[in-house]
């Protein structure tokens, strides 16, 4: 390997290994602690978190940090006049450049897994730990507010002792059309039953409201899923949620959904043409099934969309570095933090808009799915501009 070229991987190595584990550290505390301190978690919670939260961490430090790598290597290096030296000797620029852009490109591959993990067994991982402390949360509420809300059910207590509620008042929400549940009774306990993941609720003297109905019971248990007794909840199979390798079964199913509802809604429509029925063709049933087929729709979409999703986030580590890297030679400015945000300010005010901008409109079907490269394709071309100016200094 050419000294160069090992000269200048290992400078940016150095840089990049020591800004990565800082700025994870960062997000990784504020991503615990916001998760913590919403759904009032324990220490013990919080340390069964960690390993699911730092892959959500390491996708959104890696690109900022390759980034900075190679602003504050090739500004330096350019304030050094060392880029001018290598060009006097007759040697081409990119002796230096090259390696940057093969360390952003394996970078780039990294952090497309990244962004895979953290939002398949990262999420459902985060998920998982605050569903089942859902019993040592409500507690906590239950102390500190008296009150403790979920999707399906809120609880409201005079007092709690130790692991009794004092007159509690417990509502669950009906399914449907069915009208919500009211149980108001002395004292009440909560426990966790992991194997079946349900919340138990033990009431002792019960008064139930059932609608107008009324009645008086003596004890009375009921088991709620922990899903719908905590405020988190899973990815319900969006696709926003699912692992990479899953999307493509995932995708061919929705294609045979919808072209199964194509069908029903066309024999029915053949149905009632011929029995002359045309006052239906425009009822409400209609309108449900245009959403129903709709909705279906609207999924196929966000499955098509989200690999290319992921791995236009993930490749935004080369691209960065393809317009970083050149700008900051161009700039020969020492001060890394001046060329880091030079470059980081452009990538804020176009990339990320851009990005954002694809993602919705492939979600809704307006545009192709190669939409979400937009940004990406932009900062290329212009860190080939920049290239060229670097050529020709």
């Amino acid at each position: 390997m050419p000294i160069f070229t090992r000269y200048v991987l290992a400078e940016l190595l150095k840089v990049f290994l020591v800004a990565l584990a800082g700025m994870t550290l960062f997000f990784l505390l504020f991503g615990v602690v916001r998760l913590a301190y919403y759904e009032g978690l324990g220490l013990k919670q919080v340390l069964q978190l960690i390993p699911y939260v730092l892959p959500d961490a390491m996708r959104f430090s890696v690109p900022a940090t390759i980034l900075f790598a190679a602003c504050s290597v090739f500004g330096r290096l350019a304030a050094a006049n060392e880029i001018i030296a290598v060009k006097a000797s007759g040697i081409t620029p990119m002796i230096l450049l090259w390696p940057a852009f093969v360390l952003a490109f394996l970078v780039s591959l990294w952090a497309v897994w990244l962004n895979d993990v953290a939002v398949s067994w990262g999420y459902d991982g985060a998920t998982r730990v605050v569903v089942e402390a859902v019993e040592e949360i409500a507690y906590g509420r239950l102390r500190q507010q008296h009150a403790y809300s979920a999707k399906k059910f809120s609880i409201n207590v005079a007092d709690v002792d130790g692991k009794r509620l004092i007159s509690p008042t417990i509502t669950l929400e009906g399914e449907g059309d069915q009208p919500s549940t009211t149980i108001i009774c002395e004292e009440a306990t909560l426990h966790t039953d992991l194997a079946a993941q349900t919340l138990n609720i033990s009431c002792d003297n019960c008064s139930i409201q059932y609608g107008e109905l009324n009645s008086e019971m003596p004890h009375l248990d009921r088991a709620i899923p922990l899903n719908e007794a905590s405020h988190k909840s899973g990815g319900g199979g969006s696709p926003s949620y699912l692992a990479m390798h899953v999307i493509p079964s995932e995708r061919i199913d929705q294609e045979n959904h919808i072209q199964k509802l194509q069908q029903q809604f066309t024999a029915k429509a053949a149905y009632q043409m011929i029995c002359g029925d045309f006052s239906q063709l425009e009822g409400p049933s209609w309108s449900a099934a245009q959403s129903e087929l709709t909705e279906a729709q609207q999924r196929l979409y966000r499955l098509q969309m989200e690999p290319s999703r992921r791995w236009a986030n993930g490749f935004s580590c080369l691209c960065f570095v393809l317009l970083g890297a050149p700008l900051a030679i161009c700039m020969r400015n020492s001060d890394f933090l001046s060329s880091f945000f030079m470059c980081f300010m452009p990538i804020l005010i176009c990339y990320y808009p851009l990005l954002i901008l694809g993602v919705s409109k492939a979600k809704a079907g307006f545009f192709p799915v190669c939409g979400v490269w937009a940004g990406n394709v932009i900062l290329a071309i212009v860190g080939v501009q920049f290239m060229r100016r670097v050529y020709r200094r």
